[in-house]
């Protein structure tokens, strides 16, 4: 028996093949690259491909992350109500304070812009057109106040950016946003939405679950290549962040995971389509600090 098997490890020696090689097709993590989403950093595979939840390509090299400048010019500068005005948006780098000119698609689109109203009554998403080595939107703002611009975009070979700006319409502003929890039923152009949080109350600085559930009996279409969108922004209108499902697939129930900086009461729109018809609602979360 010891004859037989020192002849055998001596025909692999002759054949090159050790007993301690590994399997081939086992790969070594050591030095296996690893493909991430740029713009959802949780997505990773071992090989190439686009991201489930935003359809982004993966990629092996993403660079750090660095805040571009985003220069917001108002057309005319002192807008009137219900007067047209012009936005330009003028994006530099942090680096050299360079235009940018070359950007890349996100969702179908180069630029995302949210704009909501002081009392919060007022939201707009929609989408800039690229003019001048600019991004320029026409709009009329429906009421006097103060409004937050938050810009959407990815220059490229770099990161995704989430940059706000304010724009104030003279006159009498409205009343503060006076906000309080509600989760109640709603129902938008053809479609019923429900809301739950997990957990039930929400908590500065910890993971939110925000799960809806729709009326799909005919079916839900993405909308910018997403199942929804949605706008998270604090009744101060100094958090504000626009994120995806963190769960989808075109059925009746739809996760989206977001964590809340501060303890404040948020207003969180979402954007469902169906039918080829975009459904808006909004939802009240109330979100206290931890340990309380």
């Amino acid at each position: 028996m010891l004859m037989r098997r020192l002849a055998f490890i001596a025909l692999l020696i002759a054949a090159g093949v050790s007993a301690q090689t590994p399997d081939p097709a086992t790969p070594d993590p050591s030095t296996q690259l690893v493909w991430v989403c740029p713009m959802d950093k949780d997505i990773r595979s071992l090989g190439p491909g686009n991201c489930p939840r935003c359809g982004m390509k993966l990629t092996t090299d993403v660079p750090d992350p660095a805040e571009y400048h985003m220069n917001l010019t108002v057309t005319p500068r002192a807008p009137e109500v219900n007067k047209p005005a012009r936005l330009v948006f003028d994006i530099h780098d942090p680096w050299k304070n360079n235009k940018v000119t070359k950007f890349t698609v996100v969702h179908e689109k180069l630029f995302h812009a949210f704009i909501v109203s002081e009392d919060l009554e007022f939201f707009v998403h929609d989408h800039p057109v690229w003019k001048d080595n600019t991004f320029q939107y026409e709009i009329s703002f429906p009421k006097p106040g103060m409004y937050r611009v938050l810009g959407d975009f990815f220059p490229e070979a770099a990161t995704p950016q989430l940059i706000a700006q304010t724009v104030i319409v003279p006159g009498d502003p409205p009343a503060p946003a006076a906000l309080k929890k509600d989760y109640a039923i709603k129902n938008a152009e053809n479609l019923k939405v429900e809301l739950a949080t997990v957990p039930p109350e929400p908590t500065a600085g910890q993971n939110t679950q925000l799960r809806f559930q729709l009326d799909t009996s005919d079916g839900l279409e993405k909308y910018l290549g997403a199942w929804g969108h949605m706008l998270a922004a604090s009744d101060d209108l100094i958090d504000m962040a626009h994120t995806h499902p963190f769960i989808a697939d075109g059925s009746a129930q739809i996760q989206f995971n977001l964590t809340f900086p501060r303890p404040r009461t948020y207003r969180v729109w979402v954007q469902f389509q169906r039918n080829g018809v975009v459904n808006t609602v909004h939802f009240d979360v109330p979100v206290k600090e931890l340990g309380l």
